[in-house]
Formats: structure tokens, sequence, C-alpha cells
């Protein structure tokens, strides 16, 4: 069974669509759902989630219709979204206790751990909390009712690199079995290319590509060259030149090109910009 599968997803703005989008996400796995700002992560979630309604389409969490009684879906899905609502007169210690009341597979003892490798303080009130310090606590609560399915909207913003670090090992360690999986959206790409076994590039509402993250870094290379060398590829070879006085960048086609040629490797940020500029 898959974790989530979006079909033909619309839904539509004054001045912006989120047009046609197909997304599916094997049990096991972590998703990266990625675009610049405005380009519908966010729509995408809320919609997922039920949280606005759709214009057509069909979105399926761990095999339900997720407007099919959704209650009992959110017994199973995590969420921390880039603002985490709490209230502010509220401690963990408290939150817990409201939480517990909340679910029904409320987790006292993964709680407490998860509060503690999070460094996160017992008495102090929320309101008092750091951004930083809100989003921990967020993921502490998504974690802490055996969910099978976290959805992550910006869930390392405001996070130092070191605390980043260990949340995206909390999360590989959340998806060691083999039922539980994530979607996470962030405008951090470098966590991401750590943390996903897929990645989705969002573009102006448009899914430009979503595909297994070894098989694009295998499929994608950097070459560097003069224009010359660059006319005597095929065609279909390079999907994205970018010239300069010392020469040209190109994003290529591994397959396609004849041996002897000196590719480097890209990241999915490097992956994401060319393709977002090719689409321009």
């Amino acid at each position: 069974m898959n974790a989530l599968e979006i079909k033909n997803l619309t839904k539509s703005y004054p001045g912006f669509t989120l047009d046609n989008l197909n997304l599916t996400l094997p049990s096991g796995c972590i998703m990266g759902l990625i675009g610049e700002n405005g380009a519908g992560k966010s729509t995408t979630i809320k919609l997922i989630l039920d949280m606005i309604n759709k214009d057509s389409g069909t979105i399926n969490i761990l095999g339900k219709d997720n407007t099919d009684n959704i209650q009992l879906t959110k017994e199973d899905v995590g969420v921390v979204m880039d603002e985490v609502g709490l209230p502010e007169c509220l401690t963990v210690k408290q939150v817990g206790k409201v939480m517990k009341n909340t679910f029904r597979n409320w987790d006292d003892a993964e709680y407490e751990r998860l509060l503690r490798k999070l460094s996160l303080p017992d008495n102090k009130p929320f309101k008092e909390f750091s951004r930083g310090m809100k989003m921990k606590l967020g993921i502490a609560i998504a974690m802490s009712h055996n969910s099978k399915l976290l959805i992550l909207d910006e869930a390392t913003s405001g996070l130092d690199p070191v605390v980043r670090d260990e949340v995206v090992e909390m999360f590989g360690d959340f998806t060691r079995d083999e039922n539980h999986s994530i979607l996470i959206s962030s405008h951090i790409v470098s966590d991401l290319e750590k943390l996903c076994d897929y990645v989705a590039f969002l573009h102006k509402g448009k899914l430009l590509l979503c595909e297994e993250k070894d098989q694009l870094l295998a499929e994608y290379g950097l070459i560097h060259c003069t224009a010359e060398e660059l006319r005597k590829l095929p065609p279909d070879t390079v999907k994205y030149k970018k010239e300069n006085p010392y020469g040209v960048e190109a994003m290529v086609r591994r397959s396609l090109l004849s041996t002897g040629i000196n590719v480097s490797p890209i990241s999915i940020e490097e992956l994401f910009v060319f393709m977002v500029k090719e689409e321009r």
C-alpha cells in the first residue's frame, strides 16, 4: 500500500493554480517537496489534510480517501506546519497531557524521550519559546502518537545546523519501519538531499518531475566546456546551459554522452535551479 496517492489534483485561486498534480509516495519512503515561495507546496499540504477544498482530483492517505472519516485518518498522520499553533500559556508537560486526551495512541514515554533528545525545557511556557523550539515541540508531538505518515511543512525552518542534523537523523530512523513514511517540504534543499528517497519539484503550481533521488543524480550531471565543444554534443543531451566569459556550464543527461567526457556530480539544489530556468 502506498502512503500517499494524489491524482489529477487541481486548486485555483485568483492568480494561482495548482495544476493537475500527480504524486505517489510509497510506504517506507521519504519524499521531499521542493519549490520556491509560491510554488504550491503549502497549498498541496493543506489539500492533503483537507484544510481547504480541492477543485478536482483525488487524494488517498494510507489507502483511504482523505475526506472519508478524516478524524480516524489523522490518528495515523503526524503533522508539523510552518507555524506550530498551541496555547501560549502551556508548558511542554501540559501539552503532553492535552495530547494524551487528543490521540488514542499517544505514547507518553516516546514524548518524554523526544523532549530530552531535543533539549526542550519542562516548565517554560510556549509563548517564551523561540521559533526553533516551537518547531522542535511540533516534531515531538507529531512523532509521539504512533503516526504512520508524517507531513511536514518547513519543519526544519528556524533550527540551527546541529539540531537540523539531529532532526534529519530522527526522520531517517522513523522510516526504517517500512510502514512509516514522510512527506516534507523545505526550502533548505540540502536537508532534503540527505534525507529523501524521492523528490518532487513544484514550480508555479506545476509538477516539473517526481522521481527517485538516486535515479535523478545518476541520470544528470554537469559539464564545463567551450561553446564549440557544446555544439558538438547531441541536442537532446543538454537540458540547460549557462554561458560565462570562461566557457559554458551545462546540465546534461549522462546516458546520452559519449565516453571520455568528464561529467561532475550535480546536487538536487542545482538540478532544481537548472530545471526551473529551463521551464522559464
